[in-house]
């Protein structure tokens, strides 16, 4: 028998209790009953999200909302700049495009943070841009950019900005309203600890005010229909009712542990993994890594897919390895939402005896020591 440890950057585990809680007798998503439940829950999200803004909910992955983001508010023919750091910074641009957006395309090297000096050039030299896309925490490269000072730069011109964090809601610092971030979306399955299936987009005013003159196509990811319904305790189509009842659930035990309390907990965990892998000889990737993940490059002569297969079919432990132009070069260990101290040192442990297996020198039980060294 094998144990299965999941450390990839999403899905993540989900706890016990919210497990039990999705299992239990399903109820009808237009009653009072239900509507009472998503009341608490749509309070509970402000809080996560540290806003007083709506947060909405679609039946969906974070796609969905990071959709939903370009046609609430934009038109045919605006201009956007977007930060293209990896991955779904590429998928941010390839929305837009679709939706007839101009992209005005800031492409960083992936592994490094946006510059939001790079940022306020691009607005200053493109006149009448609409809104500026960004991730909190690329989670394709382990990079955690400073939204605190883009925001800083975007809230004084007219244009909104839009941050996906899927990944780094509740593992790196994200502060909406203090910070001046317009729309911000997520997912479920990640910090939030839930199965793929919810995805969720926090609007202000700012936001909602473009989104009167916006003229792109809608109707399921629609503004209108999503504030509507909010208002009244409801959703404008049906609802992951089993998904939600889980979602009170892990809302409940994320305030209960206390928003400081839980970065403080992403940022323990993530900070062992560094220095463990260091200790290996190992380098990191991000030069700004993000809490959520860490990137690791995979060391000359190993093949990186390999360890990946081997780490999940033979010791139990799922991390992820590197996409597009990063396959085989990186691999990532997740530190988001349900794990603890215990996670992270088997995922070392895993990782030393893979690469001992795959030809790499390497002293077991040294990265092991370091993390709980650090985590004692």
């Amino acid at each position: 028998m094998r144990k299965y440890r999941l450390l990839s950057p999403g899905p993540t585990p989900v706890p016990e209790k919210a497990l039990l809680r999705m299992a239990d007798t399903i109820i009808h998503h237009r009653t009072p009953q239900f509507q009472a439940v998503l009341k608490g829950v749509f309070e509970k999200l402000k809080k996560l999200f540290l806003t007083k803004n709506p947060v909405l909910v679609f039946a969906s992955s974070g796609t969905g909302a990071m959709e939903a983001s370009v046609v609430s508010f934009l038109s045919k023919g605006d201009k956007a700049i977007v930060i293209k750091g990896g991955k779904f910074g590429e998928r941010f641009a390839e929305i837009c495009e679709a939706y007839g957006v101009e992209v005005i395309p800031y492409d960083v090297t992936w592994g490094e943070p946006a510059d939001p000096k790079a940022v306020e050039k691009l607005l200053k030299d493109n006149p009448g841009v609409k809104a500026v896309y960004s991730t909190l925490c690329e989670t394709s490269t382990g990079v955690v950019n400073d939204i605190k000072a883009i925001a800083g730069i975007i809230k004084k011109t007219d244009a909104i900005l839009v941050v996906d964090a899927v990944s780094g809601l509740s593992a790196d610092e994200m502060k909406p309203d203090e910070w001046g971030v317009d729309v911000v979306v997520s997912g479920s399955q990640k910090g939030i600890m839930l199965p793929p299936g919810l995805a969720f987009m926090s609007v202000s005013k700012k936001a909602e005010k473009m989104a009167e003159t916006s003229d792109l196509p809608s109707y399921y990811f629609g503004l209108k229909a999503a504030l509507k319904a909010y208002a009244k305790n409801d959703t404008a189509w049906t609802p992951g009712v089993s998904l939600i009842m889980g979602l009170d659930t892990v809302l409940d035990m994320i305030l209960q542990e206390g928003l400081d309390n839980v970065l403080s907990r992403h940022a323990r965990l993530a900070n062992a993994t560094r220095e463990a892998v260091k200790a290996l000889g190992l380098e990191i990737f991000a030069k700004r890594p993000s809490n959520a993940v860490t990137s690791v490059k995979v060391p000359d002569g190993v093949d990186g897919s390999a360890l990946v297969k081997k780490m999940r079919d033979e010791q139990g432990v799922t991390i992820a390895g590197g996409q597009g132009s990063l396959k085989g070069k990186i691999f990532r260990i997740a530190h988001l939402g349900y794990m603890d101290e215990y996670d992270t040192i088997a995922a070392i442990a895993g990782i030393e005896i893979v690469l001992k297996q795959l030809g790499y020198k390497v002293e077991l039980g040294k990265g092991v020591g370091k993390a709980q060294e650090l985590l004692s």
